[in-house]
């Protein structure tokens, strides 16, 4: 029997392996099963290189737990180890010294196991002392046990072992005794193992027999051993793709399409990306996406090898180019990895422009499932925007798509202003922006439809990538002002008339919560409605943004802004006005009289004192002035807000026009309700 200490440099080894790879121990199962793939692996390839003339038997690896024993068994049937070969492969582990080992890996247990070979030893994260009993394929071979408790002493000997291959058994210690339990060895086998490319064994298959399962003879395998990943695209059907698909994701909708990895040169890659239904209450949900070397699972945070925009997919990457061991920090340095991430883009924007092309009717069906997805791609990654511009989809409410210069082509020639800007109007909601989308279609202009989350940045990005162009939403100004072809038509109201109006019509606007309203008007036309209530383009998309990036809540705590615009031109208002002129004109001329006078006053004396100082008398002169213009003001105001009190008509028009807009709510509907009840 041979006695050695292990080739380390610190005699802490195990302590740092124990303690360094805790977090994820459970990996020692993947390390180790996938050491027998490998030994079964290379003996295939010997005999195809004429070096093992033997026959192969029965190939495959199994886990065998022995719950009574208190053994965790990993057995293959590969290439088998001599005692040299343990000497080699298992004794001599090369470390620098055990400062520079913690502090250069201290990061990920994934480097710790994948920059010093140490897969085996991860065996010792679960268990207090492990065997390795093997016999080598070679001929005249003799079989041979090594034993470690844990410790850098070893013993290895001579035993007894009919059949070539290698047993690891591991005695698990009392901290892990959960890795003695069938149920929780499957699971890992299932996450790490699925699709590894030998057969591994564990447990029996069970049939259903008195009411519980029971074992049956037959040995149970866990994994399937060609995914489809591995095949050709010929020779699958989209039932194949779609039976993966469920297989990998239980309970979801079909996929709306799919992607087939499969390059060779200037690295290996092979997969199959899934697009999901998304549904719009859209999040970057990670872990969708399975990253694979040599079908040994390796990872689902996939972030480096997959761009950001595509952890929307779903599905599986296999390439041997990514180590099977990987820190986030080699995924986001490795120039291999970002290479791969470039291929899978162009991969990605080439196959949505070929199911655009090739049957633009299907893509049209999709679009609205797949245009978040998109529209994030775009905004994220300017490779793929550039590439994308050809097969994104604008829809307008009518449900009619059009790709980005079809739109262009569609409204040019009547969507244009008078500086030259084509102008694309939108709505957010057709039915809440009926009557704006109505006034719109009805002087021939076209609306799109651009409801999504995304949307309002999309919309930024678009102006920033379309030459002379503009997004107005069809709500945030009269549809005379949407697009401006020339000078507007004058508002014929004297200055009297208009403050007189705008106190009448903004005295009688109901409180809505987190608002305010301004009064403008406009010389619409007599078909126009009386009153339209706009909300300002810019503060609308400011609020929007806030609502998604944090930095920018000074904008969310804003109140919203709207105008509410009298229509001059109107019968109605033009009623209202001459009922006003003629109720009130009298008592508010003489107060707009005195008004105007003390403002002239106040101007001459900051006139006469504008190159000197004001002396303390003219100071107090002007404060008594101001003061009985605010005097005057508020007589004025309650003057008209008493009249406007009275004025239903006034109401009923602002009531509507609220209306319209999804803002009349709780007392003040129940109000308007009455009073139209009382009117008819």
């Amino acid at each position: 029997m041979q006695k050695g200490t292990i080739g380390v440099t610190t005699e802490n080894i195990f302590p740092v392996i124990k303690k360094f790879l805790y977090s994820d121990h459970e990996i020692f199962l993947r390390e180790l099963v996938s050491n027998a793939i490998d030994a079964t692996q290379k003996l295939k390839t010997l005999s195809s290189a004429g070096e093992f003339k033997g026959e192969f038997g029965e190939l495959n690896v199994k886990v065998s737990v022995d719950k009574e024993n208190g053994t965790l068994t990993v057995s293959d049937r590969g290439i088998g180890m001599t005692s040299e070969d343990i000497d080699k492969y298992i004794n001599q582990i090369a470390f620098s010294g055990a400062e520079e080992f913690l502090e250069k890996y201290k990061d990920t247990a994934n480097s710790i196991i994948g920059h010093f070979g140490l897969g085996f030893y991860s065996a010792f994260m679960v268990a207090k002392k492990v065997e390795i009993i093997s016999l080598s394929y070679k001929d005249g071979a003799q079989p041979v046990k090594w034993s470690c408790d844990g410790s850098p002493e070893y013993t290895m000997e001579a035993c007894e072992k009919a059949d070539r291959g290698t047993d690891i058994v591991l005695y698990i210690d009392d901290e892990n005794k959960d890795f003695l339990e069938q149920s929780r060895i499957d699971s890992l086998l299932k996450k790490y193992c699925r699709f590894l490319p030998v057969p591994v064994i564990s447990g029996k298959e069970q049939e259903w027999n008195d009411g519980k399962y029971v074992d049956t003879d037959k040995d149970k395998v866990v994994n399937i051993t060609e995914p489809i990943w591995t095949k050709k695209p010929t020779e699958l059907t989209d039932e194949d793709y779609k039976n993966f698909y469920h297989d990998l994701y239980p309970g979801q909708e079909d996929p709306l399409f799919w992607i087939h990895l499969n390059v060779d040169f200037p690295f290996t890659l092979t997969g199959i990306l899934f697009f999901p239904k998304i549904k719009n209450n859209f999040e970057v949900t990670k872990n969708r996406i399975q990253l694979y070397c040599n079908q040994v699972f390796v990872t689902d945070s996939v972030e480096g090898v997959v761009p950001e925009f595509l952890m929307l997919l779903q599905g599986v990457i296999d390439s041997p180019d990514i180590p099977l061991n990987v820190s986030r920090s080699y995924l986001q340095s490795d120039a291999a990895v970002k290479k791969i991430s470039t291929y899978i883009t162009k991969k990605v924007s080439a196959r949505l422009e070929e199911i655009f092309k090739a049957d633009r009717a299907e893509y049209e069906n999709k679009w609205d499932d797949i245009k978040i997805f998109i529209e994030y791609g775009m905004l994220t990654d300017t490779k793929f925007c550039d590439a994308a511009m050809k097969f994104t989809l604008l829809k307008d409410t009518e449900n009619k798509y059009f790709t980005l210069d079809e739109y262009k082509t569609l409204i040019e020639s009547n969507q244009t202003d008078k500086d030259g800007n084509i102008i694309y109007l939108y709505a957010t909601d057709k039915t809440a922006q009926y009557n704006y989308i109505n006034a719109a279609t009805e002087k021939g202009y076209d609306v799109l439809l651009m409801d999504g989350q995304l949307d309002n940045h999309f919309i930024g990005m678009l102006e920033s990538k379309i030459e002379k162009s503009q997004f107005v939403r069809v709500d945030s100004d009269v549809i005379n002002n949407l697009i401006k072809k020339d000078d507007k038509k004058k508002v014929s109201l004297s200055q009297s008339q208009r403050d007189m109006l705008t106190t009448v019509f903004r005295s009688q606007v109901p409180q809505v919560e987190k608002s305010e309203f301004m009064i403008s008007f406009e010389a619409l036309s007599a078909q126009d409605s009386p009153i339209v209530i706009t909300q300002s383009e810019y503060m609308r998309r400011m609020k929007d943004m806030a609502a998604m990036q944090p930095g920018m809540s000074f904008y969310g705590e804003l109140p919203d802004s709207y105008t509410l615009i009298v229509n001059t031109e109107h019968p109605l208002i033009e009623k209202i006005k001459e009922n006003a002129d003629a109720d009130i004109a009298d008592k508010v001329a003489p107060i707009a009289e005195s008004i105007k006078q003390k403002n002239n006053v106040i101007a001459a004396m900051r006139d006469a004192n504008k190159d000197a100082k004001m002396s303390d008398e003219d100071n107090q002169k002007l404060a008594e002035a101001e003061g009985e213009i605010a005097k005057l003001r508020d007589e004025q105001n309650n003057i008209i807000t008493e009249y406007a009190a009275g004025q239903d008509t006034v109401k009923q028009l602002i009531d509507l026009a609220l209306l319209g807009n999804g803002l009349l709510k709780g007392e003040s509907l129940s109000q308007f309700i009455k009073r139209s009840v009382s009117m008819l």
